[in-house]
Order: structure tokens, then C-alpha cells, then sequence
């Protein structure tokens, strides 16, 4: 791997077109993904490409100028210490305020990078060309802003928002939130059950571990298999699936683990202690993701949860 401060011009410049071409490929990448749901920010990048373009023929116009027709191919991943590009397909799935922003990092490194190497170099030439890239990077920057102000005012922007919010609470939120409400409250019954059954935390902590990991599987087979997200929006039903399964088992898991302790009171006492800490967070993310008032959210699930609660305790003590 190569130093960038042992280049030549002619490299340089030859750096320079190769990663005009890598960025344009990557913002029309963006674009392409983004069609369909967010139009208006795949325009933008669809405009930052014809930009990337129209650089790169200028660097290609001055490469021709001064060495002739033949460019060598020299790559970032060539150069020692040079900043990478993470491919588009790493980026889109972080959500569009991800794709947003890295977008205007890649412009924002660039011209540090060219600044950073024109300082270093004693060349009259080559310094005159780094400085000439960190100036083009720089307006590559500034034209984004300027194109996104055009293409996506306030209002655009707000409902492309919106929109990502809304497949987020739909694909990630959603069957996790039904996954820590089966796994929290249907595995209550069971654990407390064995363990007023036996007064043996172990018989409690056993019968708990295995109706979490019970549930887990099974609500993860029936989310996956429920619906393939294709008409609802809901995402890769393998995805919430898992999702729905770990949340699931999450939430047995939460009110057994105090079935290790040796004392029974104790025992009990911290899982009574974790139960209602696990319904106050149900409680919250419906709150905040589903907009159920608090207080609702709060009787709907802790009346639930203590008529689940006294089930396991009346079955259990009647045994």
C-alpha cells in the first residue's frame, strides 16, 4: 500500500477521477433505493450525481491536458491512510437521516483530505492541484445543501420523516413491542405458579427459562409467517421475526433470572420488583411509538399483568 505524499501529479489527478466516479456511483446507488419511498431525497441525489459527473469530466479534461490520454487506475483502498467509502447498501438500511448524513461526510472528507495533503506537499504544482480538489470538494458540499434546499423544503422533509418513522414503528417497534407483552405477561403465570407450587426458587427459575425460550420460538414462527410485509409495509417477515422471538424470550427471561436467588421471599420479591419494572416499559413504549396516553397504557397493561400475576399465585398456592 502506497503513501499518498509518494504520488505523483499525474496519480494524484488519476486519484482524484476514481473517486469522483466512486462517489457518483454511491449517490446514484442511494438514489435508486430511495425512489419509491422517499422521492424527493432520491432527487437530490440524482442531481449530486450529475455534479460528481460533471467534476470528474473536468478532471479528466485536465489529466488529458497535461500527461495524455491513458489514466492509471489508482484506488482509495491503494492509498495508506486514505478515508473509505462505506458501499450504499451498508448505509440505507441505518434509515434516510443516516443516508442524509453520510452523504455530506463523504464531501466534507474529501476536502479535508485534499486540504490536509496540500499542506504537506513542496511541489508549487502539485500543491496548486490539491488545493484546486479541496476547493471542488468543498462546493460539491455547499451545491448538496443548496440542492437539498431546492428539492426538499421543510414540508417534504417532514413527511419523508414521517415516513421513516412510520416504517420503523411498523418493522422494528411493533413486533418487538408485541413480543415483550406476550413474553412479559403470558410466562407470569407458569413461573409463579412452580415456584408457590414447590416454595423452590430452582422449580420457578426452570419452568420460567423454558416457557421463555417456548414462547420465543413460537411468537417469532408466527410473526415471520403472519405476513410478508410486502402490502402492509411491515418489512422482511424474517426480520421481525427474530425480533418478535428475542423480545419474547427477553420477556420471560426478565422475571425468571430472580429465581436463582437461594431465598424464597427474596427471590420472589425481585421478580415481583422486575414485573412491574417490565410493565412500566411496555407502558412507555406505547406511550412513546403508539401515542396511548400514558395513564391508559399504564392501567391497560398492569391490570392485565396483576390478573396474570394472581393467577400464577392462586394456581400455584392451590397445588
Amino acid at each position: 500500500m502506497r503513501k499518498f505524499n509518494a504520488l505523483s501529479d499525474r496519480e494524484i489527478l488519476a486519484l482524484a477521477i476514481s473517486n469522483e466516479e466512486e462517489d457518483a456511483r454511491i449517490y446514484a446507488d442511494f438514489a435508486y433505493a430511495l425512489r419509491d419511498n422517499y422521492p424527493d431525497t432520491a432527487n437530490i441525489f440524482t442531481d449530486m450525481v450529475h455534479e460528481e459527473d460533471e467534476h470528474r469530466r473536468e478532471l479528466i479534461d485536465l489529466f488529458v491536458q497535461r500527461f495524455g490520454s491513458h489514466i492509471p487506475l489508482v484506488r482509495r483502498q491503494d492509498i495508506a491512510g486514505f478515508m473509505s467509502r462505506r458501499p450504499a447498501w451498508q448505509v440505507q438500511g441505518l434509515g434516510i437521516d443516516a443516508v442524509r448524513r453520510h452523504a455530506r461526510q463523504m464531501e466534507l472528507e474529501a476536502a479535508r483530505f485534499y486540504r490536509q495533503a496540500a499542506l504537506r506537499t513542496t511541489d508549487a504544482a502539485t500543491r496548486k492541484l490539491l488545493g484546486d480538489l479541496a476547493a471542488a470538494e468543498e462546493r460539491h458540499e455547499q451545491t448538496a445543501g443548496i440542492i437539498e434546499q431546492a428539492r426538499l423544503p421543510a414540508d417534504k422533509r417532514e413527511n419523508e420523516d414521517e415516513e421513516a418513522r412510520r416504517r420503523f414503528v411498523l418493522q422494528v417497534i411493533q413486533p418487538g413491542l408485541v413480543g415483550l407483552m406476550d413474553g412479559s405477561v403470558s410466562t407470569l403465570a407458569p413461573v409463579f405458579a412452580a415456584a408457590f407450587a414447590t416454595h423452590q426458587p430452582w422449580d420457578g427459575f426452570l419452568v420460567g427459562i423454558a416457557a421463555s425460550v417456548g414462547a420465543g420460538i413460537s411468537m417469532g414462527f408466527a410473526e415471520a409467517l403472519s405476513d410478508d410485509g410486502k402490502l402492509s409495509g411491515r418489512g422482511a417477515p424474517l426480520l421481525r421475526g427474530v425480533i418478535c422471538g428475542l423480545m419474547t424470550t427477553a420477556g420471560g427471561i426478565g422475571h425468571t433470572v430472580p429465581f436463582l436467588l437461594s431465598q424464597f421471599s427474596v427471590a420472589v420479591a425481585v421478580a415481583v420488583l422486575v414485573v412491574v419494572i417490565e410493565l412500566l416499559v411496555i407502558s412507555w413504549v406505547r406511550w412513546r411509538y403508539q401515542e396511548t396516553p400514558f395513564g391508559a397504557a399504564v392501567v391497560q397493561i398492569i391490570v392485565g399483568g396483576a390478573l396474570v400475576f394472581a393467577a400464577g399465585i392462586l394456581i400455584g398456592s392451590a397445588g
